[in-house]
C-alpha cells in the first residue's frame, strides 16, 4: 500500500498547525517548511477544512488552524477520509474495473483485510501524539517551541521514536 501524495502534504500540514496551535499560520510558510507548492497545498487545505479537521479565515489577517484540539484528531480517520476514495486495486473500483478474475479471486479479499488492518494501526494515534513530545519534528517545524499541552506525555502504548513499532500492540489487535 502506498500513501498518495495528497495524504502525505495533508500530515504535514497538520502536524505544523499542532505545533502551531497560539495563531493562525499560513499556505505560504507551510509550503516553505513543508517542501509543497502552494498550489496543491491549497486543494489539501480546502479539502481539511470540508473534512472539519482545519478551519480557514480568509482576508488580511487569515490563515489557518486546527479545527478541534490535536488530542482530538485521530490519524486512522484521517487517513480514512483521504486514502479510501482512492482504489487499492482494479478491483476496488467502481468504474474502470476491467479484471476478468474478479469473481473468484482471493486476493481483493486480503487486500481488504491488509487496509483495515493498516488503518487499525493508525487509529490509536493522534495528531497530538506525533507531534507533542517529539523534539526532533517541532525542531523542524516550529523551532524553539515546546508542546504546549499541559502535563504532555505520549499517549500510552505509542513510542513516538521514527521507525518504532507501537509498544502496545494489543491496543490494535
Amino acid at each position: 500500500m502506498r500513501v498518495t501524495k495528497r495524504t502525505n502534504i495533508a500530515m504535514r500540514v497538520l502536524m505544523y498547525c499542532a505545533a502551531h496551535t497560539d495563531r493562525l499560520v499560513t499556505k505560504h510558510e507551510i509550503a516553505q517548511v513543508c517542501n509543497a507548492s502552494e498550489n496543491h497545498l491549497a486543494q489539501v487545505i480546502n479539502q481539511l477544512a470540508q473534512l472539519k479537521f482545519l478551519h480557514t479565515q480568509r482576508g488580511r489577517n487569515g490563515g489557518l488552524q486546527l479545527a478541534r484540539p490535536a488530542t482530538e484528531i485521530v490519524i486512522g480517520d484521517v487517513f480514512r477520509h483521504l486514502e479510501q476514495p482512492v482504489p487499492l486495486a482494479e478491483c476496488f473500483a467502481d468504474v474502470d474495473n476491467t479484471c476478468p478474475l474478479i469473481e473468484a479471486c482471493r486476493l481483493r479479499d486480503l487486500l481488504t483485510k491488509a487496509a483495515n488492518s493498516f488503518y487499525a494501526t493508525l487509529d490509536p494515534v493522534t495528531l497530538d501524539s506525533l507531534v507533542c513530545g517529539n523534539g526532533p519534528l517541532l525542531d523542524i517545524l516550529a523551532p524553539g517551541t515546546v508542546c504546549r499541552r499541559a502535563g504532555a506525555k505520549p499517549e500510552v502504548g505509542i513510542d513516538l521514536a521514527p521507525g518504532t513499532p507501537l509498544a502496545n500492540s494489543d491496543a490494535i489487535a
